[in-house]
């Protein structure tokens, strides 16, 4: 009951003319990125971010939630009418949308993807408030040494369940944390990484790192790798379902929501893992197994809630921990570490009010985006239709900008051109920008917790083990670290052979291990 007088009370602070309309613009911002191939919500988060400076706090979280839950809707646009899923969330829903689109069932394809993602957020972001402060409460109780270890959990999560290649993950949270420890040392006071530069002794401001990661390296990476013209996009009348497509897909809205929140809200988890599991789960139980591979819509219906229930998921370690475990998460920590607010187990205590009106706005957004998805989605299809050349010049143009407001220093004009290059370059070997992005918010973060420890213990390394929690995150990390050699000696064992075992130890890039990178047949995996 406690729980849900604070959400009545977030809904009365949402619902102000004002909130209303920074919901309904985020909601519709989020849908147009979503829909837009190759840019996204972490995008359009990162670039926001310097513009929303001025805004209060509230307003700014309202905005980003809105953006979050929009760009899930919109992703699915992309994935049935262009067969181009701008999110790896979405390469799932591709595989029976674009084919119920071609047999000119786009309209129930994206009727099902819009209320089975209305359905899988209402549900979710209610299990968001009932789980989120039992999950907060247990976490004030932890002290250094768990959190260290849980943070190492997300370390090695984002590094290597989420991706198919864990050298290319832990290559990429390695230059995250790099990125994180430029500065000066909050301890010694000596400066670190700087290379004799004044203007890096105050550290990478996180807006610029985003900006120059998500937004400048990824619109190199598309305008070089897409055709210049807009894509061909298939013709979609109003969305409507029949009795018999309702009946087909309310089951695989509420089993994608059971597999959606859970994956979401473990520090570790994500959405393509849910989406993949809804897709491999309908075709196992549909009545209509000869429709899978030809447009079957329980292979819509269920990807998409799973999809938006584990987005909802996702506010539970970011809310109640602090920890982001995809890109929009990360950006939106950094958004609120630079309002002067620590993210973390402490928030609901300290911003209650800011909490619960995030959470309600949710819901508000959640009705917005039915409202908005429904009967607009042949105008949302017509954003496909933009120029790639206009499109991603602007993004390059408020990109400078929103980087060069941050400080008012052209040096970090230059650094967006660098980490921009580095972006590309981590795009064209098939390296994932999450843990890069994951690692350069919380490295500073990780390294204040493993000097805690250690300083309760003298030095000694027995402080970074603590009581059970820590116990059961390290031998969490310790079987994800040693199954590929242990699933390597069984298949030796059982006479198997290893040549083509696939156990992903970093040679081949895949679409799902880069969360903001489009999947086209132009040759932009190539």
């Amino acid at each position: 009951m406690d729980n849900l007088n604070a959400l009545l009370g977030g809904f009365a602070d949402v619902i102000t003319p004002t909130n209303l309309l920074i919901a309904l613009l985020g909601v519709t911002v989020g849908t147009a990125v979503g829909v837009l191939p190759g840019i996204g919500p972490a995008m359009t988060v990162a670039l926001l971010l310097p513009v929303t400076y001025g805004l209060p706090v509230e307003q700014s979280l309202i905005l980003f939630g809105g953006i979050f839950y929009g760009g899930m809707y919109g992703g699915s646009t992309t994935s049935i009418l262009l067969n181009t899923p701008g999110e790896s969330s979405s390469v799932v829903t591709a595989l029976e949308g674009n084919k119920m689109a071609k047999s000119g069932r786009a309209a129930q394809a994206l009727a099902t993807s819009a209320i089975g993602s209305f359905v899988a957020g209402t549900v979710a972001t209610a299990l968001l408030v009932f789980v989120m402060p039992e999950v907060a409460s247990f976490a004030v109780t932890l002290g250094a040494p768990e959190f260290l270890a849980i943070i190492l959990v997300a370390f090695v999560g984002t590094s290597m369940i989420l991706g198919s290649s864990r050298v290319r993950g832990f290559a990429a949270l390695l230059i995250g944390l790099a990125l994180g420890l430029v500065g000066t040392d909050f301890v010694t006071g000596q400066q670190r990484l700087t290379f004799g530069s004044p203007f890096l002794a105050d550290n990478i401001d996180v807006v610029v790192i985003a900006v120059g990661i998500f937004a400048v390296g990824e619109a190199l990476w598309v305008a070089a790798h897409l055709r210049r013209k807009a894509g061909t996009v298939i013709p979609v009348g109003r969305p409507w379902m029949s009795k018999e497509d309702w009946g087909r897909s309310w089951k695989p809205w509420l089993r994608g929501t059971a597999l959606g929140f859970p994956f979401g809200a473990i520090p570790a988890g994500g959405a393509e893992i849910p989406t993949f599991l809804s897709y491999l789960t309908e075709r196992k139980l549909t009545k209509h197994p000869e429709e899978f591979g030809h447009g079957a819509i329980e292979g819509v219906a269920g990807p998409e809630a799973a999809n938006n229930a584990s987005a909802a998921g996702t506010m539970v370690p970011l809310l109640a921990l602090g920890l982001p475990t995809n890109a929009t998460a990360a950006i939106i920590i950094a958004a609120i570490t630079s309002y002067g607010i620590e993210p973390g187990p402490l928030l609901l205590v300290k911003q209650p009010d800011l909490v619960w009106m995030l959470i309600a706005s949710l819901f508000i957004g959640n009705v917005l985006l039915l409202v908005l998805n429904l009967p607009l989605a042949p105008a949302w299809a017509k954003l496909l239709r933009i120029p790639r050349p206009y499109l991603y010049a602007g993004i390059l143009f408020f990109a400078s900008m929103g980087a060069y407001a941050v400080n008012a220093q052209p040096f970090d004009l230059f650094l967006l051109l660098v980490l921009g290059g580095i972006g590309f370059a981590m795009r064209r070997f098939g390296v994932p920008v999450l843990p890069l992005i994951v690692g350069a918010i919380l490295g500073p973060l990780v390294e204040r917790k493993a000097r805690q420890a250690l300083q309760l213990t003298g030095g000694d390394a027995s402080g970074l083990v603590g009581g059970p929690v820590a116990w059961v995150c390290y031998a969490f990390i310790a079987v994800v670290l040693l199954w590929p050699l242990v699933a390597r000696l069984l298949r030796r064992g059982s006479g198997g052979d290893d040549d083509h075992s696939g156990d992903g130890d970093g040679d081949r890039p895949s679409p799902a291990a880069e969360p903001s990178r489009p999947v086209a047949s132009e040759g932009a995996i190539r």
